[in-house]
């Protein structure tokens, strides 16, 4: 679906463009066409390969898509796949987009996701001194769109484990707690598969050789790639913390299985000589002095009773009940 096409000259807008008319002002070189689709068809994908020369192959992982994030020079061109990431009821959905970058214009095709772009234009469009430098800082201007969508994410993500953490010495809530924790887990691993490869892709922008159609923009690409760095860091960070919270969750559920099993064994230990005291004078021998006694009864009671409280003290005292 075409959700909108339109032409620049000199960083300011002049029209809005059907996808008949792209042809009209690509041959003018002080104009670039800023085309986005959403959720293209095939062949809306082979009418925009016709329009502006694209490379099958990026044509091709753009039609598959979930690629993993990367930069690819084509020619003159680059082709770019960023992950979108949206935190929905506390799960993360994956989207992506694929750019198009050329001399003289920029396609970006959003798949799976509803995270809108419109902002990007509209930011771009209040800037024309920066908008005329081309396709090379409209791409910038959509990475960091996408990027800043991370920091949400991670926070939150950050704000759940914390949540664990306050938790995790609770009484019965250690098996809880490591659900939870695999669940922060593998969200992060999501978040980590968008980010580091993207963050090795915008390196390769700032320095070192860099595309033609990007060098005006080397330094905004160095401050979309500190903050990827930063991002990168955090998960870093965040997964260790992980990590750890999954052993301290894992060595709290042996320690409570340790305690109801010396509580099992005390208890064992306390009928245990309740049983011996019980077996010994249920011997059927005759020559059994206790047997005669006109108070063996309640002696023998009060012996086992006094045994059994003996063994529940100190039980108690060393803990184990």
């Amino acid at each position: 679906m075409l959700i909108n096409c339109v032409a620049y000259r000199a960083g300011r807008k002049l029209a809005d463009l059907d996808i008949s008319q792209i042809s009209d002002y690509r041959i003018d070189p002080a104009c670039f066409v800023w085309v986005a689709l959403r959720d293209a068809t095939p062949d809306e994908l082979e009418k925009m390969r016709q329009e502006f020369d694209l490379h099958p192959l990026a044509i091709e992982d753009a039609h598959h898509g979930h690629q993993r994030p990367k930069i690819e020079e084509y020619g003159d061109g680059l082709f770019a796949v960023i992950q979108l990431l949206a935190l929905e009821e506390s799960e993360i959905v994956v989207g992506e987009v694929d750019i198009f970058v050329g001399h003289n214009f920029i396609l970006s095709v959003r798949n799976r996701s509803n995270q809108a772009l419109l902002a990007v234009r509209e930011r771009c469009e209040r800037e024309p001194e920066v908008l005329q430098q081309g396709s090379g800082f409209v791409l910038y201007a959509l990475i960091d769109d996408v990027v800043d969508h991370y920091f949400p994410i991670v926070d939150a993500i950050e704000s759940q484990l914390e949540d664990v953490e306050e938790r995790i010495f609770d009484k019965g809530a250690a098996r809880s707690n490591i659900g939870r924790l695999y669940q922060l887990k593998r969200r992060l691993t999501l978040v980590k598969h968008a980010v580091a490869p993207l963050m090795e892709a915008v390196g390769k922008l700032t320095s070192g050789r860099v595309p033609p159609v990007c060098a005006n923009s080397r330094e905004y690409f160095r401050d979309v790639y500190d903050h990827l760095t930063r991002i990168n860091a955090q998960l870093d960070t965040l997964r260790d913390t992980v990590g750890t919270a999954i052993q301290v969750s894992l060595s709290s559920v042996a320690i409570e299985q340790n305690d109801v099993a010396k509580r099992l064994a005390a208890w064992a230990g306390i009928f245990a000589v309740a049983t011996a005291f019980a077996g010994i004078w249920g011997m059927n021998f005759k020559n059994m002095p206790e047997l005669q006694w006109g108070y063996g009864y309640p002696i023998a009671l009060t012996t086992i009773v006094g045994a059994c409280g003996l063994l529940f003290w100190r039980f108690r005292r060393t803990g184990w009940l």
